[in-house]
C-alpha cells in the first residue's frame, strides 16, 4: 500500500508540472505573438523593409555616381579646352611657319636671280678682260720687237711671261733677243714652271 501511494504521489506531481510546462510554454508563445505585433504595429513598413532599405542604401551611391559623372564630365571639358588651345597654338605655329617658308622662298628666289645677274657680270667682265688682254697682246706682236723688249725689260717677270705665253712663237722671240740675259732667264724660269704644270698625253 505504501509502495501505490508513493507511485501515485510522484505521478501526480509529474502531471502537475507537465500541465505547468504547458502553460509556461503557451505564456512564452502568446508573449512572442504579443511581441511581433507590437513591432509590427509600431513599424507599419516592417513587411516593405527589405526593398525601402535597398533604395534607401541606393540613394547614396545613385548620389556618388552623380557626383563621379560630374566630375569626369568637367575633366573631359578642361581637357577638351587644353585640346582646343594645343590646336590653335598649333595653327598660329603653322601659319608663321608657312609666312617663314614664303619669305625663305622668295629670299632664296632673289639670290638666285643675284647670283646669275652676278655670273652674267663676272661672265662680262671676264670676255672683256680676255678681249682687252688679247688686244694688247696683238700691240705688243705689232711693236718693233726692239721697242717691246725695253717695255717688258720694265715689267714684273710673272707679268710679262703672261704676255709672252700667248703671243705668237716669232713675236714672242723677238722680244726675248731684246731682253737682258737676267730678265730673259727669269721669265723663260716662269714660262717652263708653268709648261711644267701641264698634264702630258
Amino acid at each position: 500500500m505504501k509502495s501505490i501511494a508513493f507511485l501515485s504521489g510522484r505521478s501526480g506531481r509529474g502531471s502537475i508540472l507537465l500541465i505547468a510546462g504547458l502553460l509556461l510554454g503557451s505564456a512564452v508563445l502568446r508573449v512572442g505573438t504579443g511581441a511581433g505585433q507590437a513591432v509590427a504595429t509600431e513599424n507599419p513598413l516592417a513587411a516593405n523593409e527589405p526593398s525601402e532599405v535597398r533604395a534607401e542604401m541606393e540613394k547614396p551611391k545613385s548620389e556618388d555616381n552623380k557626383k563621379q559623372m560630374s566630375r569626369m564630365l568637367q575633366a573631359f571639358q578642361e581637357r577638351e579646352s587644353r585640346l582646343s588651345e594645343r590646336e590653335r597654338q598649333i595653327d598660329m605655329r603653322m601659319k608663321a611657319l608657312s609666312v617663314a617658308d614664303e619669305q625663305i622662298e622668295r629670299r632664296l628666289a632673289n639670290l638666285q636671280q643675284a647670283e646669275e645677274s652676278l655670273r652674267g657680270l663676272l661672265a662680262l667682265a671676264n670676255t672683256a678682260a680676255e678681249d682687252d688682254l688679247a688686244r694688247l697682246t696683238s700691240v705688243y706682236e705689232n711693236m718693233k720687237p726692239k721697242d717691246a723688249a725695253a717695255l717688258f725689260e720694265e715689267m714684273e717677270p710673272a707679268f710679262a711671261a703672261g704676255f709672252l705665253g700667248r703671243m705668237r712663237p716669232d713675236a714672242a722671240a723677238g722680244i726675248m733677243a731684246g731682253l737682258s740675259p737676267q730678265v730673259a732667264y727669269s721669265i723663260s724660269v716662269i714660262l717652263a714652271g708653268r709648261n711644267a704644270d701641264v698634264p702630258k698625253g
